[in-house]
């Protein structure tokens, strides 16, 4: 990364922050001739979207139609919707999910092809878009990304915090103070936007909006504190359902380091079971009523159960074993041994589900999705979950322009915001798959609309 002391006093856009939201915006920005400047506070890119692991949903689209799926977008609307609890914000729902498609395509032109597709909790259609090789959806995406932004030309600087947001006489956005290693230094812009995430690992905040999550350890990079919502308040902006953060169900807590364990492990077949080795869910719900269900246990958390055809079709897993989350069994028996559970139910279990696969009918727990493939391949496998703070729904107020609402509902001027910053666009619950779509469709909208802003202002 080019050195602070190479910052310029002036640019036409600062996008603040570089997860996808903020990569994304920069491209489709300087696309659309803007000088664009990208400030990122961390050491390195990527934010929390490059730990993102299932996919980016989208329907209608031409590698669904590659793989025989006929979707719809008012499914996709309406499952959505049902599954945020009917509080999304309707109209970015609705731009949301008619502008997925377009996003997919779009990122082909920068080489990320996202070309293989599976299921995620809530979804009656594969919609997550992930890479052919399978790797983790986040890292694959900001990388790539990454590596496009600087071949573009765009400046993109880490290690430098954007510490508060400047206005002119007119109260337009106009610029940003910025701690560098060099000291503080004002940038001036035409426009800034928001795209520094959420704020899962603030306890400040989680204090402030739901003090029953402040013990939950988090699957967030320890930057993900609410940076932008403090910016963005600090002008009057106003937050909108602030209290809506989402537990995800499966994730290993059992080392300092916690680890998300991806939605879509379950969506190629994965199952959980608890102490007794039965199943309890169905575990393709949405993650508010599987985390629920896991904490119900009162047991430690639960198990991912997997075999090797299911190891096979989610290349994370490589990863997770890699670093000593995953157990092993060379049957089934030799696994229950190995993880403490009833090895005589957890056969019954593992037969009763293959005889759901076939007949393609969960009689027990009606899941109606990733069930394409048996758990008959050894040897078996394990990972040892838990729920964990994983994401906000809540934050800035936005419109489908992606420009910033203040506490009146009017646009603050010349500031803009994309991403887990903003809130309104998944309602009570985050369905999987749709905030690295959120990133990139809305990334694209901001760097479309500071560029119509900027021509606007001129």
């Amino acid at each position: 990364m080019p050195n602070t002391k190479e910052l310029k006093n002036k640019y036409d856009a600062i996008v603040v922050g570089s997860g996808g939201a903020g990569l994304t915006a920069a491209l489709q920005a300087h696309e659309l001739g803007l000088n664009v400047v990208v400030l990122e506070k961390n050491e390195k890119t990527g934010g929390n979207t490059s730990r993102a692991s299932s996919g980016m949903n989208a329907s209608e689209s031409l590698v669904q139609l590659d793989e025989g799926i006929i979707d719809n977008n008012r499914d996709f609307y309406e499952e959505t919707l049902k599954g945020g609890g009917l509080l999304n914000d309707r109209a970015m729902l609705k731009y949301f999910v008619n502008h997925s498609a377009l996003a997919i395509s779009w990122l082909m032109k920068y080489g990320i092809r996202l070309t293989d597709l599976t299921i995620t909790g809530g979804m009656s259609k594969k919609r997550a878009h992930r890479p052919a090789s399978m790797e983790p959806v986040g890292f694959y995406l900001t990388s790539r990304m990454t590596t496009q932004v600087k071949k573009a030309g765009i400046d993109i600087f880490t290690g430098a915090k954007v510490t508060k947001l400047l206005q002119d006489a007119k109260k337009r956005v106009n610029g940003v103070e910025v701690e560098t290693p060099d000291g503080i230094k004002t940038v001036k812009a035409k426009v800034v936007l928001l795209a520094t995430g959420g704020f899962g690992a603030s306890k400040d905040i989680i204090k402030k909006y739901r003090p029953d999550l402040v013990d939950y350890k988090t699957t967030n990079q320890p930057g993900a504190t609410g940076d932008g919502l403090k910016l963005a308040e600090a002008l009057d902006a106003q937050l909108m359902q602030m209290n809506f953060i989402q537990v995800h169900p499966t994730a290993d807590t059992d080392n300092p380091h916690v680890y998300l364990i991806g939605e879509g492990l379950r969506g190629e077949g994965a199952i959980l079971v608890n102490k007794n080795g039965q199943r309890f869910v169905n575990e393709l719900s949405t993650r508010k009523i599987v985390s629920s269900a896991i904490t119900n246990l009162h047991e430690d958390g639960a198990y991912l159960i997997f075999d090797s055809g299911v190891r096979a079709h989610f290349a994370a897993v490589e990863f997770y074993d890699q670093i000593g989350l995953v157990e092993h069994g060379t049957d089934l028996a030799d696994l229950a041994k190995k993880i403490g559970v009833n090895g005589a139910n957890l056969e019954k279990t593992i037969a009763a589900w293959n005889k759901s696969v076939a007949t393609g009918k969960d009689k027990e727990f009606g899941r109606t999705t990733g069930m394409d493939r048996e758990l008959d391949r050894g040897p078996y496998f394990a990972i040892h979950v838990h729920p964990a703070i994983h994401y906000t729904m809540g934050g800035i107020h936005i419109n489908t322009e992606t420009q910033v609402l203040d506490i009146n509902g009017n646009v603050i001027d010349g500031l803009f915001a994309a991403g887990e910053v903003s809130g309104g666009l998944h309602g009570n619950n985050r369905i999987g798959g749709n905030s690295i779509a959120e990133t990139v469709i809305f990334g694209r909208q901001a760097g479309i609309q500071m560029a119509k802003y900027v021509r606007e202002s001129k």
